[in-house]
């Protein structure tokens, strides 16, 4: 029923579609909206019929111009570590199916060991893009090209340091509204890391959806390895983004 909303109810209902690549943040962005402007987030189920936040993983090309859009885009290389974790380890997000897929694309004989294996899974990711079709790079090169029409990007990053403001100025690019900020306010803390998880932000748990909640866990767990295959596939992409000026950060 959600290619159908999008494709044919996207304006009259309306949808105020919430895309990222996964692990970017898309979810907490779609929380925070939902209570904004009051309208149902139907999360891993059916949705109504109604004005709702409608989350996924979607290409520019797949919603043609449909719907209110709000993009989240984060690192990719803190993409590839709290995606490894949601792909291995079962966590309270009903994600056993993927967990058995990936385990089976990607025998491990360690999968605790993210270190050593996360060079395989950079090049699984960016090589056979399962199992969305498409890799982190391929994300950010349709939603933020160079020519992008787009008005704002959410990023992730942002939201951390200063969620109201990054939230306020996506409500005014994408709705052509003027933001209530005291009530951003409010609801930025609502959903905080700490009120959401229970517990600080950097504290990890490693079996939860929520694992840790901060910006440059990589740097943790990026091998030389891994710095060099990340560099080769979405180098370009980091730059572009403004997340790193060249790509010396890879032979540091």
């Amino acid at each position: 029923i959600r290619p159908f909303m999008i494709r044919y109810l996207s304006d009259s209902l309306p949808l105020y579609i919430v895309t990222e690549h996964p692990k970017s943040g898309g979810s907490w962005v779609g929380q925070m909206l939902a209570d904004y402007l009051d309208v149902p987030f139907p999360r891993n189920r059916v949705p109504s019929i109604e004005a709702c936040i409608m989350h996924g993983h979607y290409l520019r090309r797949n919603l043609q111009g449909r719907g209110r859009t709000f993009v989240v885009i984060r690192d990719g290389r803190d993409v590839m570590v709290s995606w490894y974790y949601h792909c291995f380890f079962i966590n309270d997000r009903e994600n056993q199916r993927l967990v058995s897929r990936m385990r089976r694309w990607l025998p491990f004989e360690d999968y605790h060991d993210i270190r050593a294996n996360l060079p395989e899974f950079i090049r699984f990711h960016f090589s056979y893009k399962r199992p969305f079709g498409f890799s982190w790079a391929d994300f950010t090169r349709d939603w933020v090209a160079d020519d992008s029409r787009l008005p704002y990007y959410i990023k992730y990053e942002r939201l951390l340091e200063d969620g109201v403001n990054e939230l306020a100025q996506a409500i005014s690019a994408v709705l052509k509204m003027q933001p209530d900020v005291d009530w951003i306010s409010t609801i930025v803390d609502k959903y905080s890391f700490t009120n959401l998880s229970g517990r600080k932000q950097g504290e990890e748990q490693k079996n939860s959806f929520l694992r840790k909640g901060i910006a440059g866990d990589w740097k943790n767990h990026f091998s030389e390895e891994s710095k060099e295959l990340f560099d080769k596939y979405a180098g370009e992409e980091l730059i572009r983004l403004g997340y790193e000026e060249d790509h010396s950060w890879a032979a540091a």
